[in-house]
């Protein structure tokens, strides 16, 4: 059994990670958080898996592309900064989507396939968002009437879902273990 974490993600193109990492810069000192995630790992969790069987990732790098196959690249839009966990205190600070359909349906296949696999996966409803800190670490508590949305709609294209491998000891932490294109079957 592997050591890593493995998990499947919606990649986000490079201007979106650039986008953040600037945000982040220009507003970090108001939002102190303990850790703050390093832009190349930034993306949207559509299944974690958590440790994976050999056998059982090779299936999902086997099987996931035809399972993908019939969807399009989508489209986008940063919509709000948010987070989770204890009002005053939360564990995640966010970063979300407007809502789409579209990557909802990408969800529920890539989790459904993984769950046909045989992995156990977290059942709570998909909240798609990009994890950018972990755990405040403010003197004060957190005022959520601090969060602001972007000055600017940012919208793109996700073109690509990814199985990621967690290394902990490295930064970046997520590696791009397999890659699988939306729109091959168009």
């Amino acid at each position: 059994m592997s050591k890593h974490h493995y998990f499947l993600a919606a990649k986000l193109p490079k201007e979106v990670k650039e986008f953040l990492k600037e945000w982040i810069e220009a507003n970090k000192i108001d939002f102190p958080f303990a850790r703050w995630v390093h832009h190349e790992d930034f993306h949207i969790t559509l299944a974690f898996l958590g440790f994976a069987e050999e056998n059982m990732k090779q299936e999902v790098i086997e099987t996931m592309a035809q399972v993908l196959i019939d969807e399009n690249p989508l489209t986008l839009t940063l919509n709000k900064i948010g987070t989770f966990g204890p009002h005053k205190k939360p564990r995640i600070f966010w970063a979300d989507v407007e809502q789409s359909e579209e990557l909802i349906e990408v969800q529920k296949k890539v989790y459904r396939q993984c769950t046909n696999i045989g992995f156990q996966l977290d059942k709570k409803p998909f909240r798609p968002h990009i994890t950018l800190a972990r755990k405040w670490h403010g003197e004060e508590d957190f005022d959520i009437g601090t969060l602001t949305n972007f000055d600017e709609r940012l919208s793109f294209t996700v073109d690509e879902v990814v199985l990621y491998e967690t290394h902990l000891d490295r930064t970046p932490k997520y590696h791009e273990y397999a890659r699988f294109s939306l729109g091959e079957g168009l």
